[in-house]
């Protein structure tokens, strides 16, 4: 590589984390202003001990961990069965995956409610426990292109056919080779999907607010109208969720190659 070639890599790194800090720097700083002519974290403290903060957050992260089961549970054996015995059927596959890419979550929500009122067949919307399982059907829906991808990336890694034959040969049956051959394999995958729909859930305000559940991302919408700094404050909160997410993601997929390097 020539040194010019080097020089341009460089400053366009450059440019790229500028571009991507000083913003997020600015954001910083002018959340720590709460306090007139000093710097405080009294914007973070008055966020973290909302009440409505605390609830609309717990219930959000409850409804992501719903979602990943979700999602793992249709996802792994689809792209599972899809790699294994109909690769025929990967295109379409990825195709309908691709469909929530398009189609507006509004969209969505408005079907629902449209399909499951309380004088439909099925009167999902005229309960709490019915309006909750909706929002977690369409969380899982929205978040079905970056799982499915996920879980394909981490099963072209493997040889599925030959783990397949070898787990059927001891006597396997198909929960078994999925549950405990497949899924340990793809681990890494998995939560790096995990990780993706945690972040889509948190922040995810069209469904939510049309079924009127309280979650996270109508509060953040409540607190942005009407705060001048706690918003700011939830931006920061914000990145450092989604950094650490980001750095478990790295953190299990070093562990895995060690642990496989090591067996």
């Amino acid at each position: 590589m020539s040194l010019y070639a080097r020089i341009t890599g460089w400053i366009v790194l450059l440019f790229g984390l500028a571009y991507f800090f000083i913003p997020l720097l600015g954001l910083t700083e002018f959340s720590l202003k709460a306090r007139r002519g000093v710097y405080s974290l009294d914007a973070y403290a008055k966020i973290i001990g909302d009440a409505e903060f605390q609830a609309t957050f717990a219930y959000s992260v409850g409804m992501a961990l719903v979602t990943i089961v979700l999602g793992v549970l249709i996802v792994v054996p689809t792209a599972f069965w899809v790699r294994l015995k109909m690769p025929w059927a990967r295109p379409y596959v990825e195709f309908l995956t691709l469909m929530p890419l398009v189609i507006p979550a509004i969209v969505i929500v408005f079907g629902y409610i449209r399909l499951y009122n309380t004088s439909s067949w099925l009167p999902l919307t005229g309960t709490v426990m019915g309006t909750n399982l909706l929002l977690a059907f369409g969380y899982t829906v929205l978040a079905l292109p970056y799982m499915y991808r996920a879980v394909d990336t981490g099963l072209r890694t493997i040889d599925v056919a030959t783990l397949t034959e070898a787990a059927q040969s001891l006597g396997a049956g198909w929960a078994t080779i999925l549950g405990r051959v497949i899924l340990p394999n793809v681990v890494p995958a998995v939560l790096s999907g995990a990780f993706l729909t945690f972040a889509i859930v948190i922040g995810e305000f069209t469904l939510a607010a049309l079924l009127d559940r309280p979650a996270f991302g109508p509060y953040l919408q409540r607190i942005g109208a009407n705060k001048p700094y706690e918003p700011f404050a939830l931006a920061v909160l914000s990145f450092a969720i989604t950094w650490a997410c980001m750095g478990l993601i790295q953190l299990v997929t070093r562990l895995s190659k060690h642990t496989k390097a090591q067996s």
